[in-house]
């Protein structure tokens, strides 16, 4: 089987010059069904490799509405299944209000986060300008894919098998009217979803807590100093953090309709640490060097400390919201590269702990490599953990040109180049059916081949990812360059019903 399910018509210029509009970034305008009856597949797929690898992608149709930022495009899920040895692969535009609406019109009809000030008819995320193009994050949650953006969508639910968009979750997506941000967080053991938004009004965050029946059983405000612009959350077993982060807009600006983006050197980071189902009362908030961060590796308890892993970005920028045509569209587009090029805009993996006894905040530099998406294995999350899977830059590209394995017990570390001009996804650890550890599994990515001008699904064996892919599965056509993933365990797609077996002891 593989064949064409749908072709969109695409409205972008051909002699467009934006770089993240062509090479590894052009957008895919097929959907697609195929499987390894007709997929190439060099190498074996693993018989006891058994769930769901998928991908979130922004993948822009039409010609935007001022600059063009690689945040702005349509969402796009590319999804391989996995079962007895064999693969099948689909890919589907994640149907919002947005995208629909622009689909009827045949152009863009929101601008996107370089240009809010373009603003015509009402938005979506914190800015409440942009389409809600549900384009970041994708998780698997209540026996249902739920796909979001980062400043906060509407809680898109797709069925996991066809990757047909169910609309705005029924049960519960009224009573958040600010969305969900990216990096809301599973409890593999709990079947509970942690998650956040920031919109910019008071109180300037809310946090809720979705049971594993899909109900929505806890939602409050949490009360900031202002608007912020935070990005990931932490749990734990029995906690949540949450990032107040020196690095947002000008709030005196932004109360007369301007956007600036400010890292204030002078400021610390905080973080508060929460019950799962507390409030803004029962908030303790740890101060610690000042910086952003993106995403998070782990976070888990020990003893009297909350221990946080993830990657550092001590010396925050990003080009100007609402300023960048003014001076042109190359120097938008240089700014727009600079910010994105973590070789120029620096992360690296960094461990907080944070005392609940006395207050105190420790922190840790792991390693000197500039490395970002730092992934551990779903069945750790919020737990003690050993391993976390990270991706490698390009010099001077948002492009990712390989993995590298920490072991947070030893420190000691390994590494997989894909190779010259392939470019990886962010990556995900697949524990194999009957695993007995952590590592026990296949770490899986999509890859852009941009010599041989295909995409290709790497399955990399955890323990040793330095041997390359046991199986490299040819997609029926090159897809966009994209960046948040998610596996979805076998005993997970009709539901919250991780078999015991499997879970930490």
């Amino acid at each position: 089987m593989q064949n064409i399910t749908r072709t969109y018509q695409s409205t972008l210029a051909p002699d467009n010059d934006h770089p993240f509009l062509h090479g590894p970034f052009t957008p895919a305008m097929d959907e697609y069904e195929a499987d390894t009856d007709d997929m190439q597949v060099i190498g074996e797929i693993p018989k006891d490799l058994a769930g769901m690898y998928v991908r979130n992608t922004h993948n822009q149709v039409h010609e935007s509405i001022g600059i063009y930022h690689p945040f702005d495009g349509d969402g796009m899920l590319h999804a391989m299944r996995f079962e007895g040895g064999k693969a099948v692969y689909r890919n589907r535009f994640v149907q919002t209000t947005g995208f629909l609406a622009e689909q009827a019109a045949g152009r863009s009809l929101w601008p996107g986060m370089m240009a809010p000030q373009l603003q015509a008819r009402r938005g979506w995320g914190s800015m409440g300008a942009m389409k809600d193009n549900a384009g970041t994050d994708v998780k698997m949650h209540a026996g249902r894919l739920l796909a979001a953006m980062s400043q906060g969508s509407e809680p898109w639910r797709l069925d996991p098998l066809t990757l047909e968009t169910l609309g705005p979750d029924q049960d519960w997506a009224r009573f958040v009217p600010d969305g969900v941000a990216s990096h809301y967080k599973i409890d593999n053991t709990t079947g509970e979803m942690m998650f956040f938004n920031y919109p910019e009004k008071p109180p300037y965050m809310n946090y809720g807590v979705i049971d594993r029946h899909n109900r929505l059983v806890h939602y409050v405000p949490i009360e900031l100093p202002g608007a912020r612009w935070p990005h990931d959350l932490g749990i734990t077993k029995n906690y949540t953090i949450l990032h107040d982060l020196p690095f947002h807009f000008d709030n005196e600006l932004l109360a007369k309709g301007e956007r600036k983006l400010v890292f204030y050197r002078d400021r610390p980071a905080r973080f508060g640490i929460l019950p799962r189902h507390g409030d803004s009362a029962l908030v303790r908030w740890f101060e610690a060097t000042p910086c952003h961060i993106l995403h998070l590796a782990n976070c888990y308890e020990d003893g009297e400390e909350v221990v946080m892993d993830g990657c550092i970005m001590p010396n925050p920028h990003k080009p100007n919201v609402g300023q960048s045509s003014a001076e042109g569209r190359q120097a938008a587009y240089d700014k727009i590269r600079a910010h994105l090029d973590k070789h120029n805009n620096p992360t690296r993996m960094y461990r907080w702990r944070f005392n609940l006894k006395t207050g105190q905040t420790h922190e840790e530099l792991i390693d000197d490599e500039i490395t970002e998406f730092p992934m551990a294995s779903n069945d750790y999350v919020g737990l003690p953990y050993r391993y976390s899977f990270n991706v490698l830059y390009e010099e001077g590209e948002w492009l990712f040109r390989g993995l590298k394995r920490y072991d947070m017990l030893t420190r000691s570390t390994q590494r997989l180049e894909y190779g010259k001009g392939c470019y990886g996804s962010e990556p995900q650890m697949a524990r194999r059916v009957d695993a007995t550890g952590e590592d026990d599994g296949y770490v899986l990515t999509f890859v852009n081949n941009m010599i041989e001008n295909r995409s290709e699904c790497w399955v990399i064996p955890a323990q040793d990812i330095a041997k390359g892919p046991l199986a490299r599965i040819i997609l029926p056509h090159r897809i966009s360059a994209g960046t948040h993933s998610a596996w979805v365990e076998h005993d997970r797609m009709a539901g919250e019903n991780r078999d015991a077996r499997y879970m930490p002891a």
